[in-house]
């Protein structure tokens, strides 16, 4: 079905337009149906269901989280897309040129670039391992066969047509992720002998159900105040400040079909996640009922879904690990693709974008960082460190602090120039420091154990180092500041 959605969607027309913006004419409706498969990556469909149980007591935390996701989603809607659409951008990186220079500019594509890649290939790494010890196990595939047929598969329909093939991709997958979760819950209820309504009850009366953290402040990572606003900036960064989701609004028509597209899907995000977080409290019923044991909690959907409640299940929760991991990953390549070409290429600037030169550009781009994130997998694979993974995903969320940084500082002083050629330094800096205040925390902070808004400090401390190092604007004389 997506060879078929990428033939037609791009038998008329396959240039650098169509691939970058879908020649900004795309349906918000379907752009904002399609961005919930984007949000909610394999990790999500896998992660959250098993957390809720956890030994570490998260039940429904991750909800507050999700709050702070909305509030998010909610200023990038009235802030952020108003400023790209003004400037009719097509990498949003673009803005940080004008408003800070070169070299700043080239540092924000490049964290977002090595961010994206480590990020996405991580997430199709843990769904890839999951797929690995449930199915190609049995049929002695190796690891490096299933990727590479995961990636082929993902670059054989986004290479011709990009953001207008995945825009359309994306609904059908997104379509089969939610059906995905509503068929679990119906399923699940039906194995422990439950209708919906008895079910519900049986969430809200289990140990699973609690939702708001307001005790202990400096020791808890559960805490309200750090989840809500670890979750609002993380989304202002992660999403706002990330070329992968932003590329999907900026190929609408105008600014009010784009803040439309965002409140629709932040409704609909909010509610599908406390779903997935039902999913988690019915399996762990489940788990409890029948004494099934799992070696870590990202493994208890998947093993009860492939072992315990039949074929169809079972079918219906590949459908839906493979759809959110698709959803995930083809728009990555994609936003990867576009920000190399433009950021680094120079493709907005040259009056031939269309040319059959600069495609075969384009098409040479894609196939290579397919190939990068194939590598990125195949490292992660020979690893084996649950550890060693984490920490390089937890430092590849640290990258996107200093985004943070450079666009409030670009977006909020407009009277001091930044030194140009410092900012890469900076931005290696703070992170750094970052990870040095998480790891001692408790002795420095008396007892204060960082959680999600560990990125509030990453962007203070870019943005106090900007501002450190900047000098005022000179104006020239005869012309007004806002000349």
């Amino acid at each position: 079905m997506l060879l078929v959605i990428s033939w037609l969607t791009s038998k008329k027309s396959a240039d650098n337009d169509t691939f970058f913006v879908a020649n900004r004419n795309s349906k918000w409706y379907l752009v904002a149906f399609g961005m919930i498969g984007t949000a909610l990556s394999g990790v999500t469909f896998i992660s959250v269901p098993g957390k809720v149980g956890a030994p570490s007591g998260d039940q429904f935390s991750y909800f507050q989280f999700v709050l702070g996701n909305a509030a998010g989603f909610i200023i990038i809607a009235t802030v952020l897309l108003p400023l790209y659409y003004r400037l009719k951008l097509t990498s949003i990186y673009s803005y940080i040129e004008g408003a800070l220079g070169t070299w700043s500019y080239k540092t924000a594509a490049g964290i977002f670039l090595i961010s994206r890649v480590i990020g996405s290939a991580f997430r199709l790494y843990l769904v890839v391992i999951v797929l690995q010890k449930f199915i190609f196990d049995s049929y002695h595939i190796p690891f490096a066969v299933t990727v590479l047929i995961c990636l082929l598969l993902i670059w054989s329909y986004t290479f011709k047509g990009g953001l207008k093939t995945i825009i359309i991709t994306d609904s059908l997958q997104t379509f089969f992720l939610v059906l995905s979760v509503f068929l679990s819950i119906y399923f699940i209820c039906s194995s422990l002998h439950m209708n919906i309504f008895e079910a519900a009850d049986a969430i809200k009366n289990s140990s699973y159900a609690k939702i708001f953290f307001f005790n202990d402040f400096l020791s808890s990572k559960f805490h309200f105040t750090k989840a809500f606003l670890g979750g609002l900036f993380i989304t202002v960064g992660m999403t706002g400040l990330d070329q992968d989701l932003m590329q999907k609004n900026l190929s609408l028509k105008n600014i009010k079909e784009a803040q439309k597209n965002m409140f629709s899907f932040t409704s609909v995000f909010v509610v599908i996640n406390i779903f997935f977080l039902s999913v988690g409290a019915l399996l762990w019923m489940y788990a409890n009922k029948y004494g099934i044991h799992v070696e870590k909690t990202d493994y208890l959907y998947p093993t009860i879904a492939l072992k315990y409640l039949g074929i169809m299940p079972a079918m219906v929760f590949m459908l839906g690990l493979t759809a959110a991991t698709f959803a995930t990953t083809d728009s990555a390549l994609t936003a990867l693709t576009t920000s190399f070409c433009v950021d680094f290429l120079g493709f907005n600037k040259k009056a031939d974008i269309n040319s059959k030169k600069m495609v075969g550009t384009r098409h040479a781009v894609h196939i290579a960082f397919s190939g990068l994130m194939f590598l990125t997998i195949i490292i992660f694979n020979a690893i084996n460190n649950d550890a060693v993974v984490s920490a390089i995903f937890a430092v590849a969320s640290y990258t996107y602090g200093p985004l943070l940084g450079l666009y409030s500082f670009g977006l909020f002083v407009s009277n001091r120039q930044v030194r140009d050629k410092l900012v890469p330094f900076i931005c290696v800096a703070s992170p750094a420091i970052c990870y040095f205040l998480n790891a001692e925390s408790k002795i420095l902070l008396g007892g204060y154990v960082f959680s999600n808004e560990l990125i509030i400090v990453n962007g203070l401390i870019t943005f106090v180092g900007l501002w450190v190092s900047s000098s005022p604007k000179v104006i020239e004389v005869g012309k007004s500041e806002s000349q």
